[in-house]
């Protein structure tokens, strides 16, 4: 599991650690030892065989966790230089070792205008940068500036230039704002140590990050603070231990039914993006609540869907369907409303009725279509709501309700952008983008819902305090509808059977996944529509 820390969290747990009987060399071992090995793989999952690897090692600790992972990839006979930036060799036990092992070192001092440097970089395979660690504030200072901006210059020359691999994080980043400096290394891969330091999921120095991987250093099973951590980034791992069991003798009603209520005549297509983004990770029914003028138009695009057809005005749903709509909760594993419903004063009424499961006479108003009218007094029941998940105008519907928090069932998703944030809370939506995680965790835990805080690294947060970070950023998935396929996923994993907080991670995991495959696909972000990102869903299926 990939936590997510800022660096004095990091110091602080190094201190435990240390002060607990692991010393500030065993984790600089175990930091070396882990590095090397993250190494190896990525070299191997490239054919690397006889791989030429060159190691940028500077001065502090993070130019240590460098030289011992290049000893022990030295001691295994492989062809491995280090070259020493602002890096006194003087009583360097490090260094000496490494020299021991085998390898070979270079001191910058002593390199007349980067002739030796260029000559090394381009004729390695991999470039392991160790140069500056997650201590780093700007600006760079001249000693180590110079030889970054050379290597810059000559990796972007190669036609096939090295795999790069950043220690803990790229040289050059503020580990905690997320600023870069000019002469910053684009890596390749980022291999963090413990945990990822919470700049790395911050623009621009996500930009220069590439593949996040994460090493344990010795206390990440022992240490009670690391331990208490609740937010956390997503990846594979996480990712596959939420998977839903396929017995060979299921059948539709094992997978769930979603039941999602989206649509008017303003945005005909938002009910048709959620329902198949649904079916496609995996539920095994999805019925669509639309205003009745809307199923001519949509239901030969989704054969596979059933139809409850709602009374309308004016192709908006009309507040006579709450009771057309909560006869139908039983039989309903999960619910969806909101995606393209509109703000209309009559939908309005629909979601409060339902929310409140008022004990008011709903009046039959409204064109409906074929379906027949229902008895007013089916509003006096009690219908349990499902597991709910609210989205796009059904959260700015949701804000207009007085008491909205109160009556809410716990553990409903709520998947706003920053302006439908904002529009919930009232903070600003400048505040809300400067300081998305605490953002999130506060009013999940205010409100006891499940939030899903959209944009560039999505961030879904739990009323206990737990957060995960979905670690994509990409305009593949800033198209119109894109949300619509977000809120379909969630809703089909959460009628499945997942937990709310599980639903949320995987839903927003896979979105991410099939917006980058779908932008793959099409040579570019550019060209990505949101029927793209639900034809990519199957692929990005882990």
């Amino acid at each position: 599991m990939m936590k997510l820390v800022s660096v004095e969290q990091m110091l602080s747990f190094e201190k435990e650690a240390d002060s607990n009987g692991l010393s500030y060399q065993k984790m600089m071992e175990n930091a070396g030892t882990g590095l090397a090995k993250e190494i190896q793989s990525i070299a191997h999952s490239h054919s690397y065989d006889s791989e030429k690897l060159l190691g940028l090692v500077g001065p502090g600790n993070n130019g240590g966790d460098t030289l011992i992972a290049l000893r022990k990839l030295a001691e295994q006979e492989l062809d491995v230089t280090a070259y020493l930036i602002n890096r006194g060799t003087l009583d360097d036990h490090l260094l000496v070792q490494f020299k021991n092992g085998g390898g070979k070192a270079v001191v910058c001092e002593e390199d007349l205008h980067y002739k030796l440097l260029n000559e090394l970089i381009m004729n390695c395979e991999i470039l392991v940068d160790g140069v500056l660690g997650t201590g780093f504030k700007l600006p760079l200072k001249s000693e180590i500036k110079l030889p970054l901006q050379n290597i810059n210059r000559t990796i972007r020359e190669l036609e096939i230039p090295p795999i790069v691999i950043a220690v803990d994080c790229p040289s050059g980043i503020d580990c905690n704002t997320g600023e870069v400096s000019d002469e910053s290394i684009p890596a390749d891969f980022t291999i963090c140590m413990a945990a990822v330091k919470q700049g790395l999921l911050k623009l621009p120095a996500y930009e220069f990050v590439g593949e996040l991987k994460v090493v344990d250093i010795g206390f990440t099973k022992k240490n009670s603070s690391f331990l208490s951590v609740k937010h956390r980034v997503a990846d594979e791992g996480l990712i596959k231990t939420f998977s839903v069991e396929r017995p060979l003798d299921a059948h539709k009603g094992t997978f769930g039914t979603a039941l999602i209520v989206a649509g008017s005549l303003k945005y005909t297509g938002a009910a048709l993006l959620a329902g198949k983004a649904a079916y496609r990770v995996g539920v095994g029914l999805v019925t669509l609540g639309v205003p009745t003028p809307l199923h001519g138009y949509l239901a030969g695009h989704i054969p596979e869907a059933t139809w409850l057809l709602l009374p309308h005005e004016m192709g908006a749903l009309a507040g006579s369907g709450a009771s057309v709509l909560m006869k139908n909760f039983e039989k309903t594993d999960a619910l969806l409303i909101g995606c393209g419903l509109g703000i209309d004063d009559t939908t309005y009424d629909l979601i409060e009725t339902v929310l409140c499961n008022s004990s008011k006479t709903i009046k039959n108003q409204g064109r409906i279509g074929f379906v027949q009218n229902t008895d007013s007094s089916i509003a006096k029941q009690n219908f349990k709501i499902p597991p709910l998940v609210i989205d796009a105008d059904g959260l700015n519907l949701l804000a207009k309700i007085p008491n909205w928090k109160k009556i809410l069932p716990d553990n409903s998703i709520l998947t706003p952008h920053p302006g439908e944030m904002e529009t919930l809370t009232g903070v600003t939506i400048e505040k809300i983008q400067t300081n998305r995680l605490s953002v999130a965790e506060h009013f999940a835990k205010e409100w006891k819902q499940i939030i899903v805080l959209k944009g560039a690294f999505t961030i879904i947060a739990a009323p206990d305090g737990s957060t995960t970070t979905i670690p994509v950023a990409t305009p593949a998935l800033a198209r119109a509808g894109s949300g619509d396929v977000l809120a379909g996923m969630i809703v089909g994993f959460r009628a499945q059977g997942m937990d709310a907080y599980n639903a949320a991670i995987a839903g927003a995991w896979y979105h991410a996944r099939a917006g980058l495959l779908a932008a793959e696909s099409m040579s570019g972000s550019a060209s990505v529509i949101a029927g793209d990102i639900i034809d990519a869903i199957s692929a990005a299926l882990i």
